[in-house]
């Protein structure tokens, strides 16, 4: 595909996703103030019109090289077992084994550190909408999606045949970021939603519900939350670039290298005064 007929497909893709969404935030708002073009909203178009004409093909190319690498894992027999079951299984195969495993990988992201450096990319965002579902770091996409498709690449599922179930992941994520609320009641404890992922966005970084499609990994190991609102603030605590270079650049130096190059100064953490009681209160004895 010529670069003329990616950047058509990107507009025809932004503009399909404008007319899907844009209207369901209206009706079913979460946050009902919240306009369309919100503070950031360039910053947010800036990454998805990287994600789909550079980064993509990126993640792609690191997903075709390292499923070279996973092949032969297992024998050819069992991959031919797999392939020779009904479309619909091996859908809901994959479903299942892969929201286990990313539910672990994405734990894994808040807190390790270094893993933190590049997924809080995407919690910078302190306006939560259908756009801002786009707002990921490359390197932090390739860990992601590798992940979520790792039981495909290692059990020989045939990806061109699960297009449809890819394609579902990528609406889906967006649509849990997107500014809508629609109670499911009940149904929320096997389903996921916005007004789940949205506490998943809230400022503090152990907020929970790591799980993608369905909560119920959240459930079994108590990282669950479902308060009646909405979060008072998205994005992160942590002091972070607020341009679109910034925030990739960043996460993949070294401290000392971006405060050279920025010029940004060293934070010094003083310990707490020691508190002085009043002669009355202090001990004596």
């Amino acid at each position: 595909m010529n670069f003329l007929n990616l950047l058509l497909a990107t507009g025809a893709s932004l503009l399909f996703l404008a007319l899907v969404f844009i209207p369901m935030e209206k009706v079913f708002p979460a946050k009902p103030q919240q306009k369309i073009l919100r503070k950031n909203w360039a910053l947010d178009l800036c990454y998805f019109m990287g994600q789909y004409l550079v980064w993509s093909g990126l993640v792609l190319a690191a997903l075709n090289y390292f499923s070279f690498w996973l092949e032969g894992l297992f024998s050819q027999r069992f991959s031919s077992l797999v392939k020779q079951q009904p479309l619909w299984l091996q859908s809901v195969e994959v479903l299942l084994m892969s929201d286990v495993l990313i539910y672990w990988a994405h734990r894994l992201q808040h807190t390790v550190d270094f893993l933190w450096r590049f997924h809080k990319v995407h919690h910078s965002a302190e306006h939560l909408d259908w756009l801002a579902a786009h707002r990921e770091h490359p390197l932090d996409s390739i860990y992601t999606v590798g992940l979520i498709n790792l039981p495909a690449f290692i059990m020989g599922f045939e990806l061109e045949a699960l297009a449809a179930i890819v394609a579902f992941r990528g609406i889906w994520a967006i649509y849990i970021h997107s500014n809508v609320r629609l109670p499911l009641g009940p149904l929320k404890l096997l389903i996921g939603s916005p007004e789940l992922h949205h506490w998943h966005h809230d400022i503090e970084r152990d907020a929970g519900n790591y799980a993608n499609l369905s909560p119920l990994m959240d459930k079994l190991f108590g990282t669950y939350t479902c308060p009646p609102k909405e979060p008072d603030n998205f994005g992160i605590k942590e002091s972070f670039p607020k341009n679109y270079l910034g925030q990739l650049l960043k996460p993949m130096l070294p401290n000392a290298a971006w405060r050279k190059l920025t010029g940004e100064k060293k934070k010094m953490f003083l310990p707490a005064a020691k508190k002085i009681l009043p002669r009355r209160h202090r001990n004596t004895e």
